[in-house]
């Protein structure tokens, strides 16, 4: 286990996902000057209650260690942050906030054999594409349908997970699933899901169109 500076916020961070962050509490002021100063890394895990400034709020045990790329400090002390998630992380145990939140954490591996996971994320990168194909069609601002993905199978599951219409605690149910398999497996349920909800729209738009 290592201890980490830890930044919890209202969104998802997955693994190769870019985070910008404005920084202007003194104490994730702090963190970022000691990440700089150090090995540029620090823990995202998303708030379930709460809010991101003050504390006292109730995280998740799942989150994503980040690495801060590009960092700019404002004439104000104000920081402008760039950071990428580099892999999943699980909280141990928590430390005192202070000067700024901190845990123990250990990595989470998926363990799964990335060949075998070939056919099932192609199957599901082409049920994201229709679902983005057609969302877009309707005029909904989504991701385009045209996406490059990673080579790797399960950073590729990740991406999939962020460009899918999910919220963030279906992201977090699907960052903390136990292996990259069962992942795309939930997606796969989601993905449909979310079809079938364009479809029952679309058929009322164009009930109301007949009417009118």
């Amino acid at each position: 286990m290592a201890v980490t500076p830890m930044f919890p916020l209202g969104s998802v961070l997955l693994p190769s996902m870019f985070l910008p962050l404005h920084v202007f509490e003194p104490r994730y002021r702090a963190l970022v000057q000691d990440c700089l100063a150090g090995n540029r890394e620090f823990g995202v895990v998303l708030i379930e209650r709460g809010s991101e400034v003050g504390g006292g709020d109730q995280r998740t045990t799942v989150g994503t260690l980040a690495r801060i790329v590009e960092a700019v400090e404002m004439p104000d002390g104000r920081w402008a942050v760039g950071a990428v998630g580099v892999r999943r992380i699980r909280i141990d145990g928590w430390l005192r906030d202070d000067p700024y939140p901190r845990a123990e954490i250990s990595t989470i591996d998926d363990p799964d054999d990335p060949e075998a996971l070939t056919d099932d994320l192609a199957a599901v990168i082409a049920q994201l594409r229709r679902l983005l194909a057609q969302a877009a069609e309707m005029g909904l601002q989504v991701a385009p349908a045209t996406q490059v993905f990673s080579d790797d199978p399960v950073l590729a599951t990740y991406q999939v997970v962020a460009l899918s219409p999910c919220g963030p605690a279906d992201q977090q149910r699907l960052l903390a699933a136990p292996s990259a398999r069962e992942r795309l497996r939930a997606l796969q349920v989601l993905l449909a899901e979310e079809a079938t909800s364009l479809h029952l729209q679309l058929a009322l738009e164009d009930g109301d169109d007949a009417l009118g």
